[in-house]
């Protein structure tokens, strides 16, 4: 039997991460060789992850990284199954390590085959899931590049990237700031303009008909009826349903005895109602459309617009 010292076990336990006990156990079967004893903690991470492999690991931590020139970034994120392990430094540590390294690559896939202290990102993460004892995976895997590349990490729970079109004084602030908007209402594409009519017709089908049927229940109880929208995006109202919701305020304010000497000044109102009222999709899940979280009076688009450039791309990655 070789004889293991204290510091070969761990100078093996740096290199892995492993336990002590499991260092030296694969130094001992091993017999002393480093990179059998790293292939002995690997096969054991192996019998982890196909023991686990059914196990869901919505665990974890999100988190971005851009280079240097700030022209490219990258989100990720490294799932376990526990939040005990997700907020462990060491795994946070490993997750800062492979956020580094993901930059350098344009699919998940090519990120899993690279190299990582000796070994495939995929094969580490095999034998962190030996080491841990959970199933350890990269979920997400998104990169982005643009003029500026702007971030922001919320609790590392959420990560989001984004683009703009140039490069200006306040490219940090504004960067970070529209990122964490993308963090906090989850934004899918950045305008209206990129939804397709069948999906906006299908989505106006149903949102429609939950309305119709919590207006029922609402009935029942006596309560005061929800507004059911015509249309739930800009892409609807075109120039034709503006002027008949134009026709309609007048005809509501008439209606209410309001001298037609004031109507000018309720109007306007009265149409950016029936605009926000119409438009739940595109604030919900167009990001120019959303309300800007440190402003609501004005929406990202023209938020963005105040600075001079335009936001090319987002990228969001979070857990759960």
């Amino acid at each position: 039997m070789a004889n293991i010292t204290a510091a070969e076990v761990n100078k093996l336990r740096q290199i892995t991460g492993a336990g002590m006990m499991d260092c030296k156990k694969a130094l001992v079967e091993a017999e002393g060789d480093f990179d059998k004893a790293i292939e002995v903690l690997r096969k054991k991470g192996q019998k982890v992850a196909a023991n686990r492999s059914d196990r869901e690991s919505s665990e974890g931590v999100a988190i971005s990284y851009v280079n240097d020139t700030k022209t490219r970034g990258v989100v990720i994120t490294l799932n376990c199954e526990t939040d005990f392990v997700g907020k462990n430094d060491s795994f946070v540590a490993l997750a800062k390590e492979m956020v580094q390294k993901a930059i350098n690559f344009n699919t998940k896939e090519e990120f899993l085959a690279s190299e990582f202290e000796g070994m495939t990102v995929a094969d580490k993460l095999i034998e962190q899931t030996g080491v841990i004892g959970e199933k350890i995976e990269i979920g997400s895997f998104e990169v982005l590049e643009g003029a500026y590349i702007g971030t922001y990490i919320h609790g590392n729970k959420i990560a989001a990237i984004t683009a703009l079109s140039a490069v200006i004084a306040k490219a940090e602030e504004l960067g970070k700031d529209i990122s964490m908007q993308v963090a906090s209402m989850g934004a899918e594409t950045l305008s209206y303009k990129d939804f397709d009519p069948e999906f906006v017709a299908k989505e106006t089908e149903a949102r429609i008909a939950v309305i119709v049927k919590e207006n029922e229940e609402l009935v029942r109880l006596g309560k005061t009826l929800k507004n059911v929208p015509q249309y739930i995006s800009y892409a609807q109202i075109t120039d034709e349903v503006l002027k008949q919701a134009e026709e309609d305020a007048k005809a509501e304010l008439k209606a209410e005895g309001k001298p037609e000497n004031i109507w000018d000044r309720i109007l306007p109102g009265k149409i950016q109602r029936f605009i926000s009222d119409n438009t739940t999709l595109d604030q919900e899940k167009a990001l120019l459309d959303q309300n800007f979280i440190k402003d609501e009076s004005k929406k990202v688009g023209e938020y963005v617009k105040g600075f001079g450039v335009e936001i090319t791309g987002f990228k969001r990655a979070s857990l759960g």
